[in-house]
C-alpha cells in the first residue's frame, strides 16, 4: 500500500536527484574502462573528502539516513530493520537511541562498518567515511560482526526484517556470512565499490577478512566480488540512496559513483558468468571412530569451475544432511548396526557432482565410545603479529573468525589471543555433549572468565589465572546440544587495558543421546596438569575421579592408544609410560581433553 501512495513522490525524486551530480564531477572517465576507471574514480572522489571523525557520523546521520521513501516518517533509515512492504517492526529517532548497551533488537542503533574497521587498525579516514557506515540496530550489527556478505544457506541468526547470518552458499566460500534483504543488497554492493575504489592504493596494507583483495586491482576476493556484481544487478539504485548519496556529498564533500552510474561497476569488473559445470566426485571416503550411535566420515574435496558449496550426505540410500567441509559424524544411529554411506557435491548454481564410493560403518555395542568430534589447534591461524583485529581461517571443515585478536602469543605452540572480542565457528555437525579449552594470561592482571556460547546460548564458562603464562584447562561437561552448533568464546572485558587471554587447544565432543554416566545434570568442570607433560606423568583434578571405569588415550588421527581401567581408583595421576612427543586426546567417562608431550 505504501509504495502506491509513494510512487509519483518517488519518482520525481528519483528523476530529480540525478540532476544534483555536480557538472563535470566525471569529467575523464568516458573512454575508460577496467583498472583504468577504478584509479580514475579514486582520484575524482578522493577530491574535496572532508573527515568529520568519528563522532561526526551522528550529526551526518541525521541528514543521510532518513526515512523519507518507506514510511517517510523521519526515523532512521537502518537496511537491518527496515520492512519495505510492510510495518517496520521498530523505529529509532535521529538523534537518540544511539548505543551505547544493547540486549535486544530495537534498543539502539550504531556505526555499521560495511567493511569491518578491524581490517584496517580503525584508521582514519576509512573509520568515519560515511559512505559505507550506514546506522543500523545494534543487536543485529553485533551479530554480523565482521563477517563478510554472501548468501546464506541454513541460517543461525534472522534478523525482524529477514536479514540473516549462516553458512555461505556464494560460490567460491563456504564461510559464515551475513545477507541483507534484498531491497538492501544492492546498497551493500554499492558501498563496498566505493571502499575499495576510494582506498585502493592501501588495500595490500589491510586485512582481508575473507572479502578484500591484496592489491589496487581487482580490490576484492573472486567470490565476494562476483557475489556484489551480482547483487548490484539484482538490486538496482533506489531513490533512498540517491537521496543518501546526494546528502553525504553534502557532508562529506565525495560521492560514491557506484550511485550515480552503477553502470561503472561492470565497465570495471564485468559481469558474473553463469555456472553450468557440475563438481568432480567426491573421493576416497572412509568412516571410522564408530561410538555405539555415530560414525565419523571423511573424504577427498570435490573440485568446481567455481566452488563448491556443500556436500550432501546419504546413509543407506537416504538423504543425512549438508556439511560445509570434508568431514562430518553421522550421529543417531543403532547399537551394532552396519550402515553404508556416499557423498554428492553441489555448487550454489545447483548443480550436483556424481555419488561418491560408497563406504560401510559399524557401529560398536552400546556403552562403547570413540574420540572427540572436533578441534582446534590454531596452527594454520595466519600471522598477524602483535596487532588487534580480525583473523580468520578455515580448518577441518569449520572456518574459524577471532574478533579483536592477535596471533604472536603462545601456549602450545600457536594460539588466539582475545582481548575484547570473540571466537566463532562456523555450523557444525553432530552437536555436542563437552568442550574442553586451554587458557592462559598473557596481558593485564586478575583472574577470570571467558564466556561460552552454543548457538547464541551461554553453557557455562571457563577460567584463566592471575598468573601471567599459567596455563590451565578445562573441560565443560553435560552441554548436551543436538543438531547443527555454533561455538563462540567471548572475553567479556572491555577497553584495551583489561586481561587479554590466549586460547589454545579446543576440542569437543559429539552429542551421544543419554550420559553415559550417572551424572547429574549440573555442570562439573576437570582439568589437567602439566600441559605440556614432561616427566611422563599426567595429573587429573575433578569431582568423584575414582568413579571413573576407563581412560582411554588417542593420537589426533583418532587412533586409540591405550585404554586404562579404573585410571584414577588409587590416585589422580596417568603415567603415560612413555609416549612419543606429540598431541593426544584424552577421553574418559565424563570428559575428554588434549594434552601435549613434550
Amino acid at each position: 500500500m505504501k509504495h502506491t501512495l509513494l510512487s509519483f513522490f518517488l519518482i520525481f525524486t528519483f528523476i530529480s536527484a540525478f540532476a544534483q551530480i555536480p557538472t563535470g564531477y566525471y569529467d575523464g572517465t568516458a573512454t575508460l574502462s577496467g583498472a583504468a576507471l577504478k584509479t580514475k574514480l579514486k582520484e575524482i572522489i578522493t577530491n574535496g573528502h572532508v573527515d568529520h571523525g568519528y563522532n561526526g557520523l551522528w550529526s551526518g546521520y541525521q541528514t543521510t539516513d532518513i526515512d523519507k521513501f518507506y514510511e517517510n516518517d523521519n526515523s532512521v533509515l537502518d537496511i537491518y530493520s527496515e520492512n519495505p512492504n510492510g510495518i517496520d517492526p521498530y523505529n529509532y529517532t535521529p538523534g537518540s537511541n544511539q548505543c551505547g548497551s544493547y540486549n535486544s533488537e530495537g534498543d539502539c542503533y550504531n556505526r555499521e562498518h560495511i567493511v569491518p574497521q578491524s581490517l584496517f587498525n580503525e584508521q582514519p579516514p576509512m573509520v568515519s567515511d560515511i559512505h559505507f557506515i550506514r546506522p543500523t540496530d545494534g543487536k543485529v550489527n553485533g551479530i554480523r560482526s565482521n563477517y563478510p556478505y554472501g548468501k546464506v544457506g541454513t541460517a543461525s541468526f534472522t534478523s525482524q526484517n529477514g536479514s540473516k547470518l549462516g553458512n555461505s552458499v556464494s560460490p567460491g566460500y563456504s564461510g559464515t556470512v551475513f545477507e541483507p534483504i534484498d531491497s538492501f543488497k544492492g546498497d551493500v554492493a554499492r558501498m563496498i565499490f566505493y571502499f575499495v575504489t576510494r582506498y585502493e592504493t592501501q588495500l595490500s596494507g589491510f586485512t582481508t577478512g575473507n572479502m578484500l583483495g591484496g592489491s589496487a586491482f581487482p580490490g576484492l576476493q573472486n567470490w565476494e566480488l562476483n557475489q556484489l556484481l551480482a547483487w548490484n544487478t539484482l538490486d538496482p539504485v533506489s531513490p533512498a540512496e540517491i537521496e543518501r548519496n546526494n546528502k553525504s556529498y553534502a557532508f562529506q564533500g565525495n560521492r560514491n559513483p557506484y550511485i550515480d552510474h552503477p553502470e561503472f561497476a561492470n565497465q570495471i569488473w564485468g559481469t558474473p558468468t553463469a555456472d553450468s559445470q557440475a563438481p568432480t566426485a567426491p573421493t576416497n571416503l572412509v568412516t571410522s571412530n564408530p561410538s555405539s550411535n555415530s560414525i565419523f566420515l571423511n573424504w577427498t574435496a570435490s573440485t568446481d569451475d567455481v566452488g563448491v558449496a556443500g556436500y550432501d550426505i546419504y546413509k543407506d540410500g537416504v538423504f543425512y544432511a549438508t556439511v560445509l567441509g570434508t568431514t562430518a559424524t553421522v550421529s543417531g544411529l543403532n547399537p551394532s548396526t552396519t550402515y553404508n554411506f556416499y557423498i554428492i557435491a553441489k555448487d550454489a548454481a545447483g548443480n550436483f557432482s556424481t555419488a561418491s564410493n560408497t563406504a560401510p560403518g559399524t557401529t560398536l555395542a552400546g556403552g562403547q565410545s570413540s574420540g572427540t568430534c572436533g578441534t582446534e589447534t590454531f596452527e594454520t591461524i595466519p600471522n598477524g603479529g602483535n596487532g588487534y583485529g580480525l583473523r580468520t581461517w578455515t580448518n577441518g571443515g569449520i572456518t574459524w573468525n577471532a574478533t579483536d585478536a592477535r596471533t604472536d602469543q603462545t601456549i602450545n605452540n600457536k594460539a588466539i589471543t582475545l582481548r575484547s572480542g570473540n571466537l566463532t565457528s562456523s555450523s557444525a555437525s553432530a552437536g555436542i555433549q563437552s568442550l574442553t579449552l586451554t587458557t592462559s594470561l598473557k596481558f593485564g592482571s586478575g583472574a577470570g572468565v571467558l564466556n561460552v556460547e552454543i548457538n547464541g546460548v551461554q553453557i557455562g564458562t571457563v577460567p584463566y589465572s592471575s598468573t601471567t603464562n599459567e596455563i590451565i584447562t578445562t573441560t565443560i561437561n553435560n552441554i548436551n546440544v543436538t543438531g547443527n552448533v555454533i561455538i563462540k568464546i567471548i572475553n567479556p572485558t572491555t577497553g584495551t587495558n583489561g586481561p587479554r587471554v590466549a586460547i589454545d587447544d579446543l576440542s569437543w565432543t559429539c552429542y551421544s543421546g543419554a550420559l553415559s554416566t550417572a551424572e547429574t545434570a549440573k555442570e562439573k568442570s576437570f582439568s589437567i596438569y602439566p600441559n605440556p607433560v614432561r616427566n611422563n606423568e599426567l595429573f587429573v583434578k575433578g569431582e568423584n575421579l575414582s568413579k571413573i571405569s576407563k581412560a582411554q588415550i588417542y593420537d589426533l588421527s583418532g587412533t586409540l592408544i591405550e585404554t586404562i581401567e579404573n585410571p584414577f581408583k588409587k590416585s589422580n595421576k596417568i603415567n603415560l609410560k612413555g609416549l612419543t612427543k606429540g598431541s593426544y586426546i584424552l577421553k574418559t567417562d565424563t570428559f575428554s581433553t588434549k594434552f601435549i608431550v613434550e
